[in-house]
């Protein structure tokens, strides 16, 4: 006795995480040096220094039953003032701790925000490109996934869009911006149109429609590029975070959500939040993690080999002849498809141990993804290859 559909989210892996497998395997076989795999956001740029100074830190000033116990199921008290002193410095934003709660990476945050908007009929827009594993996410918690078509060639929101598809039974629309896997960022001006669409929309379907901000590559933005933070321009808006991209630490699996006190429902969404997690198992985040985020809540990354390979991918690029999107934020870059097949194009790619990801799966085909999270050496060497694929 198996469930049907947690077999086939089991069996039917993401093309990202098969694309990763098979440069693993070709690596073994030719030489990493030889796979150009810009298949998975994974960082390359280390923690900060002053991350792996506070683990030591806390390990040799703290007692161990202290580091390694349980903490409160919402967070430590003393991370979640952190952050909301951190945001408040940035944003101006009223943060308060007890409108924050810590989650183990944004995948469960989303994944318990979801489940607390599931009402019978729920239907969740997510503007394309996305990333693929909100559709599993959505899904899973019973409510209906719709999908925004994408705003080509410049990747914004396409509003007329959202407002045509937006019924009585839309209870939020995902934003992700920066994006993946565009790397574009949503401007204050597109930001603000929607919001005052959310907010007429809702008024006439007399319930609110909120927006989820998953914002894992908020620090990750270029040139001087304003990321605008929602809740200042929206009161109903969930913000998802993580630290994985900012810190450089996907494998810590820590982040927290924030439901603003102007939000509607505030106290009963925040409850049924805390509630869907306690159902899923994800409360009282690693202990330790906690003590390192309420030490390093105001570190920013260096971006300098970031930015380096963002531009030296997409000028190469660009020069070969490839229709790319301008990515502001991030580490992905959005590419045509020669030929408009973006998955003949990835296969034909394979052959030559150089792989990216089709778009299909973000819901934009005939473009596919490159992660530019790897080393500047990999990104030179690989250009003549994707000259040869023109």
């Amino acid at each position: 006795m198996i469930n049907e559909i947690a077999y086939g989210l089991g069996s039917n892996r993401s093309c990202i995480r098969e694309l990763f497998e098979y440069g693993c395997r070709r690596a073994a076989e030719v030489g990493r040096e030889n796979v150009y795999d810009y298949s998975l956001g994974n960082p390359s740029i280390p923690a900060p220094a002053a991350v792996d100074q506070a683990i030591r830190d806390i390990l040799s000033d703290t007692p161990s039953l202290a580091v390694h116990g349980y903490t409160s199921a919402i967070g430590d008290l003393a991370t979640r003032q952190a952050i909301a002193d951190d945001l408040n410095a940035r944003y101006a934003a009223g943060v308060r701790p007890e409108d924050l709660f810590i989650g183990c990476g944004a995948a469960p945050e989303l994944v318990a925000v979801f489940r607390a908007l599931a009402v019978s009929e729920a239907e969740v827009l997510a503007v394309a490109p996305y990333f693929p594993e909100y559709k599993p996410f959505v899904e899973g918690a019973g409510a209906t996934l719709k999908v925004v078509p994408p705003d080509v060639p410049g990747f914004q929101i396409r509003l007329e869009a959202v407002e045509a598809m937006l019924s009585e039974h839309t209870v939020a629309i995902i934003l992700n911006s920066p994006n993946n896997p565009a790397g574009t960022v949503y401007t204050r001006q597109t930001l603000e149109n929607l919001a005052a669409l959310l907010e007429r929309k809702s008024a006439e379907f007399g319930h609110p429609i909120y927006i989820v901000a998953d914002e894992p590559y908020r620090e990750l933005v270029y040139g001087g590029v304003e990321v605008p933070f929602i809740p200042t321009i929206y009161r109903d808006t969930i913000v998802c975070y993580s630290y994985s991209k900012s810190l450089s630490l996907p494998g810590e699996r820590i982040g927290y959500v924030y439901v603003p006190a102007t939000a509607t429902d505030n106290a009963a969404l925040y409850a049924a939040i805390a509630g869907a997690s306690r159902a899923a198992g994800h409360v009282c985040a690693p202990s330790l993690w906690q003590k390192v985020i309420a030490r390093c809540a105001g570190l920013r990354p260096d971006l300098e080999a970031y930015d380096r390979n963002r531009k030296a991918l997409y000028e190469g690029l660009v020069a070969l002849g490839y229709e790319v999107a301008k990515p502001d934020g991030a580490f992905y870059l959005f590419v045509k498809a020669p030929g408009g097949d973006a998955n003949a194009f990835s296969e034909l790619a394979k052959q030559k141990d150089l792989l990216v990801v089709p778009g299909d799966g973000f819901g934009c085909p005939g473009y596919f993804r490159v992660c530019y999270c790897v080393s500047y050496e990999q990104i030179i060497k690989s250009l003549p290859v994707f000259g040869q694929l023109i």
